[in-house]
């Protein structure tokens, strides 16, 4: 067992003052010495952290004990260390940005558990729909399905056109993301938009990976933290992406080490040393390149950075976390 673990996590559940809640929970993560990723909003709460396992653990018992996040599910994966450099706890209007003019609380596509979904998808009438941006697909993604071009989920109204001929098909339409969050209002949207037979993967890509095995699913799951890409598949692994160099296969995603660019590509590990980390020549000569690390992942400069830094306390006042 390793000694960290990485959680990632949604709920739908409303936050009545979501910026005095970001307070208290940015001062709960400090307490236990966590660093990730987290969005309060009205509509709830989305977050990935990582931290040692008795203070994710802590962490954990801590959310679920708040009755407005009694049901929330975390996705834990273990890790040799952080998988952050900083803490950052925003309030933000929606726990995923999309525009899209949906509540999930209302409707959203019926759950499809991992093992409900490991037999699903072979079904001839059945079509999976990945609602994740280019650049994650682009890596991995479950055999057959249809993906669209689209930076973010905001743009998927500018795709529906592509998927019209599923109406009144008959076909079962199941979304899938990362972690799911993107698929309660994807799919959700769907339905508004006149699509029937609507479903989602519950817990997304890695929940399926970890309790289903992940068959099927070609390449590896983009994920938002320095890790960059994780496997899922432990039944019949693929390779889908390529060296954007050199063309060899590889799942290796990095970013270019230009920060002009910094564009999200694949790249093998000896491109990666002939070329310092970027995806063009053009980026090779920036003068502001970054040194390449073998890595590819360059978190922002940390030198002024502290935990605690956007936290404010009411009132001048600490705010009290009881654990």
């Amino acid at each position: 067992m390793k000694p960290y673990q990485v959680l990632l996590y949604y709920i739908y559940s409303p936050i009545a003052n979501p910026e005095q809640y970001r307070e208290e929970h940015h001062m709960l993560c400090l307490n236990l010495n966590l660093l990730g990723r987290i969005i309060v909003a009205p509509e709830g709460l989305n977050g990935t952290v990582s931290g040692l396992t008795a203070d994710c653990e802590a962490y954990m018992d801590t959310l679920r004990n708040d009755p407005r996040f009694a049901g929330i599910e975390f996705k834990v994966d273990e890790s040799d260390g952080h998988t952050f450099q900083k803490l950052h706890v925003r309030v933000k209007p929606e726990i995923v940005h999309s525009d899209l003019p949906v509540d999930p609380l209302r409707q959203t596509g019926v759950y499809v558990e991992p093992d409900e979904f490991l037999n699903l998808k072979n079904d001839p009438d059945v079509v999976l729909v990945d609602m994740r941006s280019n650049y994650e697909h682009s890596v991995g993604k479950f055999k057959g399905a249809i993906t669209f071009d689209m930076e973010n989920l905001r743009e998927l109204p500018e795709h529906i056109a592509e998927i019209e001929h599923l109406k009144g098909s008959g076909k079962k339409i199941v979304t899938y993301c990362t972690g799911g969050i993107k698929c309660e209002k994807a799919s959700a949207y769907l339905l508004a938009q006149g699509f029937e037979n609507v479903y989602q993967l519950h817990g997304g890509i890695i929940k399926y990976g970890m309790e289903a095995g992940g068959e099927d699913f070609d390449g590896e799951c983009y994920v938002f933290d320095n890790r960059v890409t994780v496997p899922v598949n432990h039944v019949n692994p693929a390779v889908i992406s390529t060296c954007q160099r050199c063309g060899t296969p590889t799942s290796r995603m990095v970013n270019c080490a230009s920060p002009a660019c910094n564009n999200h590509f694949t790249m093998c590990e000896a491109c990666g040393i002939e070329h310092q980390g970027t995806c063009t020549d053009a980026c090779k000569n920036d003068p502001q390149l970054r040194e390449y690390d073998g890595t590819g992942y360059y978190g922002k400069a940390t030198e002024s950075y502290s935990p605690l830094q956007g936290f404010k306390s009411r009132k001048g006042q600490t705010l009290a976390v009881n654990l």
